[in-house]
């Protein structure tokens, strides 16, 4: 049986979040029992690319978009969040407590 990398087990999480809303790294880390792995969920998500995984779901955690220089484009990040509602000003998600997703309390 094929053992399953610490990024598709990211990956898995990362596709369960809602449209609309957002998560953070450590969030993600967490709730794979690797709390302190909050950089390599990070590291996951920049090496998400034709994965189909909405990366642009995951920021930091409050909220400030860290992973944007990952994606093409200056403003690519906020412009996938902003085109599924969520706001963001100055790099920031607005309403961030109200948008987050704790897949601890969402995926039990």
């Amino acid at each position: 049986m094929e053992e399953v990398s610490f990024f598709d087990k990211v990956y898995e999480v990362a596709r369960l979040i809602p449209y609309g809303r957002v998560t953070s790294y450590g969030a993600i880390a967490k709730y794979l029992g690797a709390a302190r792995s909050a950089r390599m969920v990070g590291w996951a998500m920049n090496n998400s690319h034709g994965k189909d995984v909405p990366a642009h779901r995951v920021v930091n955690r409050v909220g400030v978009l860290t992973g944007k220089h990952h994606f093409e484009g200056t403003n690519l990040m906020q412009q996938l969040l902003e085109n599924e509602g969520v706001k963001v000003r100055d790099n920031q998600v607005v309403d961030f407590k109200t948008l987050f997703w704790d897949p601890m309390a969402e995926l039990k």
